[in-house]
């Protein structure tokens, strides 16, 4: 996965093998729990959903990220992928990723095909979120909630598959130094836990192979 060119067409097949299955909900702990030692909250992590969104273009497939708008209490101004808390109306955490799709870039739930599960990540915020992998109506027209998104935007699944493109940097975090993953991407920052669950959906497709 990691030399797909940009026009090679998404092996759907092979990405549903590297995914936990939609009827199996991946339990346990967070993956990333090691690096996050000692800068998780005491309390019980809440439990949230994403959409990592695949759209099928003519030039290869694409991932759909947002970009928070700025005065946002948590995650303001970072890009991420669409979702939010699982609350308790929602079925499971599927329909929590389309729910909150909906709600902050205005995609139908028709328009969304999920397809399985990575896996679970912790956020330094106090969440434990499962980030649902899906199939995006090439023609959606997104209509993001302006009080939530300030731009919703396309990147290359190829690039994004690529570790060249993929660096990891230190930042101070209370007094604490902390290792981020970040892309070098010369539109966006792409780093912090959404580059944590791309760099999970490559390493789940790398151990299929």
């Amino acid at each position: 996965m990691s030399a797909l060119s940009p026009a090679t067409p998404l092996d759907f097949p092979r990405l549903r093998e590297a995914l936990y299955p939609l009827a199996r909900e991946p339990v346990g702990d967070a993956w990333n729990l090691e690096e996050l030692h000692g800068l998780l909250p005491e309390t019980e992590p809440a439990r949230a959903a994403v959409l990592v969104g695949l759209v099928p273009r003519a030039d290869g497939t694409r991932v759909l990220l947002t970009r928070r708008t700025d005065a946002l209490r948590q995650h303001g101004g970072q890009v991420s992928f669409p979702g939010g808390r699982i609350e308790t109306a929602d079925a499971d955490a599927v329909a929590a990723a389309i729910r909150e799709t909906g709600e902050e870039i205005g995609l139908a739930p028709a328009q969304i095909a999920p397809l399985g599960y990575l896996d679970p990540l912790a956020t330094i915020t106090g969440y434990r979120v499962l980030p649902v992998v899906a199939t995006i109506d090439r023609e959606y027209v997104a209509r993001p909630d302006p009080n939530e998104v300030a731009d919703v935007f396309e990147v290359s699944l190829a690039y994004l598959m690529d570790p060249a493109n993929l660096t990891t940097h230190t930042l101070d975090y209370r007094g604490r130094a902390r290792q981020v993953l970040e892309f070098r991407y010369p539109d966006q920052r792409i780093w912090g836990a959404t580059a944590s669950m791309l760099l999970n959906l490559r390493q789940r497709l790398e151990a299929i192979a």
